[in-house]
């Protein structure tokens, strides 16, 4: 399983970003794909997911109506598009998968959200 993040870096506050995560190694259609960040010095943080097949997304709630999550199992990409971002979105980002017991997560793509 690999998954590889793309897209991040610096932005100013209300600006837009879009992340990549290119997926390989799995079926990448028969699988839930979900963004996490995590904030220097803070924990893991669930931002957005989506179903295997696209249909259903969900959001946290502080990123719910700024952040967009889609894929295209065609291309075995996922995408989070991020629109008037704060301060406070400044974090790591991984996109994640769980196959089995196992939480597959990449290496990530900084966002710094700064003016």
């Amino acid at each position: 399983v690999q998954l590889v993040e793309s897209g991040g870096g610096w932005v100013q506050p209300g600006g837009s970003l879009r992340l990549s995560c290119a997926a390989s190694g799995f079926i990448f259609s028969n699988y839930y794909m979900r963004w996490v960040r995590q904030a220097a010095g803070k924990g893991l943080e669930w931002v957005s997911g989506i179903a295997a097949d696209g249909s259903k997304t969900y959001y946290a709630d502080p990123v719910k109506g700024r952040f967009s999550i889609s894929r295209d199992n065609a291309k075995n990409t996922v995408w989070l598009q991020m629109n008037s971002l704060k301060s406070e979105d400044t974090a790591l980002y991984y996109c994640e998968t769980v196959i089995g017991n196992i939480n597959n997560r990449g290496q990530g793509t900084q966002v710094t959200v700064s003016s």
